[in-house]
């Protein structure tokens, strides 16, 4: 199965429009961020994909990275409200601009490096549509969380 991913033209085209419709007042369907954290977030997620170090990640999520791994590469919706990392959990104001450059940015770097395999900081080894697969549908989400 040939799976959407953001190495993709036309994925990578429609996400920068689906970002691109966000305005600084959009409002969530579910969750507890506003739109400027969810940005931020998302950055964030992606950032440590490109080899940002995570940061505070306790012991034994290295031993069950395997299994969030299959969790993030499969098909299945994430679910609303789901646990999030501690480095990923965005609260205080947050700069919708600069929020918004940011994510752009890191999305343009990851598609910039190209189809090389990654080593994730807690799922190990992931070959590069399996990190455009797990971006796209973490991206996703979001973007579907704030109606676009």
């Amino acid at each position: 199965m040939t799976r959407t991913h953001l190495l993709d033209d036309p994925t990578y085209s429609r996400m920068l429009e689906r970002i691109g419709a966000l305005e600084p007042d959009s409002q969530a369907m579910w969750g507890k961020m506003n739109v400027a954290q969810m940005l931020a977030h998302c950055a964030e997620v992606l950032e440590v994909s490109n080899g940002k170090e995570l940061k505070g990640t306790p012991w034994f999520f290295r031993l069950i990275g395997p299994w969030i791994k299959r969790m993030i590469t499969n098909d299945k919706p994430y679910p609303r409200n789901s646990p999030t990392h501690q480095q990923y959990i965005m609260t205080g104001a947050k700069d919708f601009e600069h929020e918004r450059a940011r994510l752009l940015a890191v999305l343009e770097a990851l598609r910039a490096a190209g189809p090389q395999a990654f080593r994730h900081p807690i799922f190990g080894q992931m070959t590069a549509e399996e990190v455009g697969w797990s971006g796209y549908r973490h991206l996703d989400h979001h973007l579907q969380q704030f109606g676009v």
